[in-house]
């Protein structure tokens, strides 16, 4: 039977949790690096047991693991991020010019193929790839060559490079989003890249269409349709089918189309997941009830999903890279909370159970499909 592996990266450390396939009983193992902000932790798709892990604190700053097996043992690896050069401010929220900095990693995606090759996401917004399991670092710095930098400022986490997605049927291109300048595409590898935020508006920003300074939260996408993308912005719910090219709203019914998350079905193309949260102002739940809600038509037409959530006095936030789902038959989907608590269905979202309820404030989820 298959086996299922949660990594949660959290406010004060990283937590392993396992199960078998019926996902009833759960081993947790943890706090990993306790004390830690750990922003992310991530398997490769092509050794499970190939683990990336960034942590960091205030004091002692950014640190990359990685594992070999599975968690069990870490062991620290480079921590030089070379940067290629670029020079350069970009503009703060007061319009005035902000040197570039690197701060932490948000983000880390390892290579489809290669359990040696992975991405890193950083604050400010770069991308970084080491090719050697982590213990060198050099920039992708043709996307911060584009040109559109000055016009790119910090969301109220940061300025930071948040989504990685690979397609897998063709290795040269890839998608990032950046809080707050938007979605980009490359077509060569990472050497050059162009935004794609046609369709997006963003009412804050002085022209509401512009090419960038959209506050993107999320983007999730479906291995077997890679040109077509799920993003969940500031404020809407967006949709593609043409690589980015051009974006439609697809919020529909949701009572607020504000949040963090969205996934998509394992199984499932036009099955996706969202979690509203009531305003930027106000990151918790409305009504105080925590609610995911499925989307089976790609967008437009949602419904709430609470059998097993609290419906009442519930009033936490659900963070960008905090659901996840796994491949299994029914799909499973899983999500943290900043209230510490770890939910799972085996059964697509039609009924919840948590994992654990104590943990501190999650940060990320990701679900490893074991064989």
């Amino acid at each position: 039977m298959s086996k299922v592996r949660v990594l949660v990266g959290t406010r004060k450390g990283a937590f392993i949790l396992t199960s078998d396939g019926k996902r009833e009983n759960w081993d947790v193992s943890g706090p990993h690096f306790a004390g830690w902000e750990i922003y992310h932790l991530k398997g490769s798709p092509a050794d499970p047991n190939r683990l990336y892990l960034s942590q960091s604190s205030g004091w002692s700053g950014q640190i990359m693991q990685r594992s070999n097996d599975g968690g069990n043992t870490w062991e620290t690896v480079g921590n030089k991020f070379a940067y290629d050069g670029v020079p350069g401010t970009h503009q703060w929220y007061d319009g005035t010019p902000h040197p570039w900095e690197f701060k932490r990693v948000w983000h880390l995606e390892p290579s489809l193929t290669n359990p040696d090759m992975v991405y890193a996401g950083v604050e400010d917004a770069a991308l970084f790839v080491s090719k050697d399991g982590g213990q060198n670092w050099q920039e992708l710095s043709g996307l911060r060559r584009h040109g559109s930098g000055p016009y790119w400022q910090p969301g109220a986490g940061g300025m930071c490079l948040h989504t990685i997605i690979q397609d897998s049927s063709n290795t040269r291109r890839m998608y990032i989003a950046i809080s707050a300048a938007g979605a980009f595409r490359t077509d060569d590898g990472g050497k050059t890249w162009r935004p794609i935020n046609q369709g997006l508006r963003s009412q804050y920003i002085p022209d509401p269409t512009a090419e960038v300074g959209h506050c993107v939260h999320h983007i999730a996408m479906h291995r077997s349709r890679p040109d077509v993308l799920f993003m969940q912005k500031h404020w809407d719910v967006m949709r593609t089918d043409n690589a980015g090219d051009l974006w439609q709203e697809i919020s529909g019914n949701l009572p607020t189309d504000f949040g963090f998350v969205i996934d998509v079905h394992a199984h499932e193309p036009e099955t996706i997941y969202v979690v509203p949260i009531k305003s930027d102002s106000e990151h918790f739940t409305p009504d105080g009830k925590l609610r995911v809600y499925r989307s089976r038509t790609g967008g437009n037409e949602w419904e709430a999903l609470t059998k097993g959530l609290p419906q009442a006095d519930c009033y936490v936030n659900v963070l960008r890279d905090a659901m996840s789902v796994d491949t299994l038959d029914k799909c499973g989907v899983y999500f943290g909370t900043t209230g510490g608590q770890v939910y799972a269905s085996a059964d697509a979202g039609d009924t919840w159970a948590p994992i654990v309820r104590d943990f501190p404030a999650v940060l990320s989820v990701e679900v490893q499909t074991l064989p």
